[in-house]
């Protein structure tokens, strides 16, 4: 599904916009879904009942709508095996050229909820989902409009005041979800120390915040959002951190040469370990044990 066009086309919907597409979906009669390779970027507004769900151990936060973001290059959707469904919601879709040039191109990674996982999706309180039905329609109805010079600039703008709302309300749900975050946090505490203990560090190097986000069963980019809504310290900083404080540990044993320990941290060189030793500690590892 590489066009708006082709995604109204399946739909059976009118395509008033080459570049961009609202359908409210209580005006399509049914679909058959099944799985597809996005090109272009898309927003799912869903009218689902999600109160029996749950995200980790907890209950989801609100159960009167939730919105899954997909970017280009994604596979997204579930195969209904040929059975026509009947959606409800919205879906805005949007190609990469619409905001080529413009500041939300030259920000829309700074979205990082576009590369979420579908169970990492955003959940709507009444009056959120409220404001974003209102965001779409106000979206839809530029594109209604005869297509003229400030109609790029105004649909853009629409898009981009939609996703500054989404991200406020993703930053509403990393709060209202602070315990089963605390949780993860935990578990990626946990998971470190068993990955420095294990002498993983040394088969594998040096633990990614990709390789711990798989490990947690999450996306890379909600595992980094998380870490930095919950600690203030991004992913990278917090494992290196958790690094030179097993290094410190390591460092009081005097039978251990720097190298051993660099090695055993999962460094390939020691004088990579020394160099972010000293950015960390203002101290090189040598004299770090010489001082203590």
């Amino acid at each position: 599904m590489d066009t708006v066009r082709s995604y109204n086309v399946h739909l059976g919907v009118d395509t008033l916009h080459p570049l961009v597409s609202v359908v409210n979906f209580d005006e399509v009669p049914t679909v058959i879904n099944y799985r597809m390779h996005i090109g272009i970027y898309a927003v799912f507004l869903k009218n689902i009942k999600c109160g029996d769900m749950f995200y980790g151990c907890q209950p989801y936060d609100y159960e009167d709508g939730t919105l899954v973001f997909v970017s280009p290059g994604q596979v997204y959707g579930i195969d209904s095996k040929g059975v026509p469904m009947k959606p409800s919601g919205y879906a805005l879709v949007f190609h990469p050229d619409l905001i080529r040039g413009t500041t939300l191109g030259k920000n829309i990674r700074d979205y990082s909820f576009f590369s979420y996982e579908v169970n990492e999706a955003l959940h709507l309180s009444k009056k959120e989902k409220k404001t974003i039905e209102d965001c779409l329609e106000k979206i839809r109805e530029e594109i209604e409009q005869n297509i003229d010079s400030h109609s790029k600039t105004l649909i853009v703008s629409n898009i981009e005041l939609f996703l500054n709302y989404c991200r406020r309300f993703y930053d509403r749900q990393f709060i209202t979800r602070s315990n089963a975050n605390k949780d993860i946090l935990m578990r990626f505490e946990r998971l470190l120390n068993e990955y420095f203990q294990s002498g993983k560090a040394i088969e594998l190097g040096l633990p990614s915040v990709a390789w711990c986000a798989e490990n947690l069963y999450l996306s890379a980019n909600y595992f980094g959002d998380l870490i930095k809504k919950e600690t203030g310290s991004t992913a990278l900083d917090y494992i290196q951190n958790r690094l030179i404080r097993e290094a410190k540990e390591r460092i009081f044993d005097h039978s251990l040469s720097i190298n051993d320990i660099a090695s055993g941290l999962g460094f390939k060189y020691q004088q990579h370990f020394t160099r972010l030793f000293k950015q960390k500690t203002g101290y090189t590892p040598n004299e770090y044990r010489n001082l203590n």
